[in-house]
């Protein structure tokens, strides 16, 4: 079995292939000053809830935007699993070739596995919108080339700072409210940041659309399907679409 692991800022999340097959998955918080011992625990306990052992395991490939955890899993690889783990690195693959990005050690490994995954789905061009701590958006040519994106603050970021920067503002539930014209504070702050957010992803997608040509648009992360019920600007929701690209990305280097 491969365990794929993406680190994110907000959100860790699991993946146990068998084969090309997603078996199992998992998200949690993501805590970065956790050791490798407590992850370790963390992971035993996801795993015995569905029978599975460390000693299944026989190999991993991380994706991490959070350095300061990157050698935290490395240990937790090699004392818990006895493997070497394969991290994606962006200067140090040629699956995807990223040919104008500035520099390109700044793509972050997500979007590299994301890339990886959408241009084997769909091909190119193509665009993935992932809706994580920030929303990010990638264009991939039709070669298979990561050409560069947008990075947006993430829905949940901007719920944030209007809950802790105005102070008669509560902390909401990011929800599809039922009409636009709110009739509450609460009402009036969901249609904003929803209806808002969709057209914050519209309106990047038919700019980048305007350069990039027509392409197909995934998306991908926690708030996808939430954020795509309401336009037709996404084609195609993958949510684990960041798990199936480690997978791919370990099948070819391996």
């Amino acid at each position: 079995m491969l365990l794929a692991i993406d680190i994110g800022n907000t959100h860790l999340v699991l993946g146990i292939f068998k084969g090309d097959q997603l078996v199992h998955s998992w998200r949690v918080v993501t805590r970065r000053n956790q050791t490798f011992d407590e992850y370790a625990v963390l992971f035993r306990n996801l795993f015995e809830l569905e029978g599975i052992s460390s000693k299944d395991i026989e190999s991993m490939v991380i994706s991490s935007v959070v350095p300061p955890l990157n050698k935290t899993f490395e240990s937790l690889a090699k004392q818990y699993f006895s493997l070497e783990p394969l991290f994606i690195d962006p200067t140090r693959q040629d699956l995807v070739p990223i040919p104008s990005y500035k520099p390109p050690a700044d793509v972050g490994a997500d979007r590299i596995a994301n890339a990886i995954a959408a241009f084997d789905l769909i091909g190119g061009p193509s665009i993935v919108v992932d809706f994580g701590t920030a929303t990010t958006f990638d264009a991939i040519s039709g070669k298979g080339e990561y050409l560069g994106g947008v990075i947006a603050p993430g829905i949940g970021i901007s719920a944030e700072a209007l809950f802790s920067r105005a102070s008669k503002l509560p902390r909401i539930e990011i929800r599809k409210p039922s009409k636009v014209i709110g009739d509450s504070t609460v009402g009036s702050m969901q249609s904003g940041l929803y209806f808002g957010y969709v057209g914050l992803v519209e309106g990047i997608l038919r700019n980048m659309k305007g350069e990039l040509g027509e392409a197909e648009v995934l998306a991908t992360g926690g708030l996808a399907s939430l954020v795509a019920a309401a336009t037709e600007a996404i084609d195609r929701v993958e949510e684990d679409l960041t798990l199936f690209g480690l997978r791919l990305f370990h099948s070819k280097l391996s």
